[in-house]
């Protein structure tokens, strides 16, 4: 525990390892959605459910491990919903 701390430097930004804890978890849950809309938007474009699901969960874990590790800031990414939708029914299904 003590070498989370100083590796996310966390008393340097007035915070500690609990707060941090539940932001992480609260981030989680209400960007979770995009894990089961994102694959049930593109699937309807003949890409199979269980392959986008997949590729969504990695990449969003990816994504977010390497800002948190290598610029150490809190941020949460995955991919766009909107860009997705427009994907799907503009292109696709124009």
């Amino acid at each position: 525990m003590k070498k989370i701390e100083e590796f996310f430097r966390l008393k340097e930004n007035g915070t500690n390892f609990s707060t941090e804890l539940i932001a992480g978890l609260s981030t989680f849950f209400a960007m979770s959605y995009i894990i089961f809309v994102n694959p049930g938007i593109l699937s309807q474009t003949g890409m199979p459910y269980q392959g986008v699901f997949l590729a969504t969960v990695i990449s969003s874990g990816l994504a977010t491990l390497f800002i948190g590790l290598f610029a150490n800031v809190p941020y949460a990414l995955a991919p766009g919903m909107g860009l997705n939708a427009f994907f799907t029914y503009t292109v696709v299904f124009s």
